[in-house]
């Protein structure tokens, strides 16, 4: 049997979207189906990304922050809207992290060409 799933909280930038990437295969339960995460799920997965947000919070600004949680808030609503996938509000949640992930982008190359 294996282990309780522990949540793993991205850490900078580069792990927030990757984090994301992998929200747009598991959404919308993020249910863990291959049985090496048990007790994965919606929870865990927004308490993950959530967490990852604070952490890079002063990195990317307080008005950044508070766009993605907002963002990250609407998400979850739009996946606990349509947990089966039937509804447009699933495509609604994904849309969100596709945005979310062009806000990342576009943040490490201003960053990048101001350097």
């Amino acid at each position: 049997m294996l282990p309780p799933y522990e949540p793993h909280i991205p850490k900078n930038l580069r792990e927030v979207t990757d984090k994301l990437k992998t929200m747009m295969i598991s959404s919308p339960r993020f249910e863990n189906i291959t049985g090496y995460f048990p007790g994965r799920n919606i929870d865990t997965t927004f308490y993950e990304l959530n967490e990852g947000l604070q952490l890079i919070r002063e990195k990317i600004g307080e008005e950044m922050y508070l766009k993605l949680r907002e963002m990250s808030d609407k998400m979850r609503a739009y996946f606990e809207a349509d947990p089966e996938d039937k509804t447009d509000d699933s495509i609604k949640g994904r849309e969100i992290i596709y945005d979310m992930m062009e806000i990342l982008k576009n943040f490490r190359r201003r960053r990048r060409s101001e350097a």
